[in-house]
């Protein structure tokens, strides 16, 4: 199988994840075009039942106006992902878990969606961040992505030409604004600030996600994110539940003796 890039993470990172309890990840290994007894389902070590960290729930967005992400931007859970375009694991999830999670709770309202590019397998994963960027500011992003992460996507590589023809099928409009802006400063910015906050919560593999500050790694079975996504959308209902006022000094109490 083939192995991760390794990734230089700023200095004080890993400590900064120790203080958070968010554990490294294992490096997730997508199995090379043909490869033999390849399993489909990423080797992890991060606990799904691990604790909520309200540091990393920070690390949602909520920005209305962000082309990569998808549901209302005041949903009770945020779902970031943190994921490479040539990761299989990823692609799995995108074919197989995230559509299903869009039909049950993004279009409820209840969950929101904010994609994180996190290349982490060289150039060419470097290539189609910047254009996934680069269609989400003529409204593909979704599109793109879906287009990228389609069965065989990957295996036929992500050079120029190959990248464009992604553009078209995703419905781009403007071809030549595409290609300025996959190469443009901002669509280098915008990679890399999303690669830093992944650097940031100590992620070293794709895909990682947040559901509401808990961290899971990997493509995880269907149900772990269904599990976590209701977990979550409870405690954000209880948290804004109005609370019962105690009786203030002297008041007392129904069913107490000074009541009787």
């Amino acid at each position: 199988m083939s192995r991760s890039k390794p990734i230089a993470i700023v200095s004080g990172v890993a400590v900064a994840a120790v203080l958070l309890g968010v554990v490294s990840y294992t490096a997730t290994r997508p199995a090379s075009p043909g490869a033999a007894g390849s399993s489909s389902v990423a080797e992890v070590s991060a606990d799904p039942s691990a604790g909520v960290y309200a540091e990393l729930e920070a690390y949602a967005r909520r920005d209305a106006s962000d082309k990569l992400a998808l549901g209302r931007a005041d949903a009770p859970v945020v779902l970031i992902e943190y994921a490479d375009f040539k990761c299989g694991y990823c692609g799995k999830f995108a074919r197989d878990t995230e559509p299903v999670l869009i039909e049950k709770y993004v279009d409820s309202g209840t969950l929101r969606i904010e994609w994180r590019n996190f290349p982490i397998f060289g150039e060419e994963s470097e290539a189609v961040a910047r254009a996934s960027w680069a269609a989400g500011q003529q409204g593909r992003f979704w599109e793109f992505h879906k287009a990228a992460y389609a069965e065989g996507a990957k295996e036929k590589g992500f050079g120029k030409d190959r990248i464009a023809a992604l553009a078209k099928e995703a419905g781009v409009p403007d071809a030549a604004r595409f290609a300025k802006d996959s190469e443009g400063a901002a669509a280098r910015a915008a990679v890399r600030a999303d690669q830093e906050q992944g650097y940031s919560l100590g992620a070293t593999s794709t895909p990682s996600f947040l559901i509401n500050g808990r961290p899971i790694a990997g493509a995880q079975p269907l149900e772990t994110f269904t599990e976590t996504i209701e977990a979550a959308a409870k405690a954000a209902k209880a948290s804004k539940a109005p609370k019962t006022a105690e009786p203030t000094d002297g008041a007392t109490k129904p069913g107490s003796d000074s009541a009787r």
